[in-house]
């Protein structure tokens, strides 16, 4: 076996463990030991994703296969935003103006370039994915320009920005696994998916989170509440 596919089957084992701590934290009680612990897993196997999806891009790229390439490429970019942003928030909980640091900045403008190459890319070639899916670090990155200039007014502000995080980090992993793992899958079964399936990889895990991201703010921070925030 050489050792290209050893890091694909590697990357797909990580995906696996990824998406069941994912959502074993996600269906535990939040702050429990089962979603701490569940948490703790998540954010290794996808630091193990984001070290094995480079590579795997960078063969993507000198096989030719350019949209796969950047697409790999891309989803680093904004996993590894996410995944970050998650953590920093739980670990600099009391520090808000310490979690907007220049690091942070710095994050949010990568965010913006990337979100630039890509839409430049997708207009070229004529890829209408590519051009639509800037738009998810474009406003990552002006979200965050923002809030470091208008911070979050609410003592539980960590905690929105945990939820947007891992949110956004979810539909980055289940997109991947959609439109690539689950195709790879049923190919090899001899399945070849359709267009149902293609839409369901882009727009599936968003509305999924849509959803997610507006009954956790009921939940958590609710208008009549005194730290109540509007939505942004």
């Amino acid at each position: 076996m050489d050792a290209y596919r050893i890091l694909v089957m590697a990357h797909a084992c990580l995906g696996t463990v990824a998406l069941v701590s994912f959502w074993t934290a996600a269906l535990s009680r939040k702050g429990s030991p089962r979603h701490k612990s569940a948490g703790r897993i998540y954010v290794k196997s996808m630091l193990g994703i984001i070290a094995t999806a480079l590579p795997i891009a960078a063969v993507a790229f000198m096989r030719g296969h350019t949209g796969t390439g950047i697409f790999l490429a891309y989803l680093v970019v904004i996993t590894a935003t996410a995944l970050w942003l998650g953590w920093r928030a739980v670990r600099r909980k009391s520090d808000q103006a310490g979690f907007r640091d220049r690091t942070y900045l710095a994050v949010a403008l990568a965010n913006l370039i990337s979100a630039a190459i890509v839409f430049t890319i997708g207009l070229r070639t004529g890829t209408a994915v590519l051009m639509g899916f800037a738009a998810i670090s474009a406003y990552g990155g002006v979200t965050m320009l923002r809030r470091r200039r208008h911070p979050l007014n609410s003592p539980r502000w960590w905690l929105r920005e945990h939820f947007a995080a891992m949110l956004a980090c979810g539909v980055a992993t289940h997109i991947a696994f959609l439109s690539i793992g689950l195709t790879r899958l049923l190919q090899s079964a001899g399945i070849e998916p359709g267009g149902i399936l293609d839409l369901l990889s882009w727009f599936g895990p968003v509305l999924a989170a849509l959803v997610a991201g507006v009954r956790l703010n009921r939940r958590y921070f609710p208008r009549k509440a005194a730290d109540a925030l509007a939505l942004d």
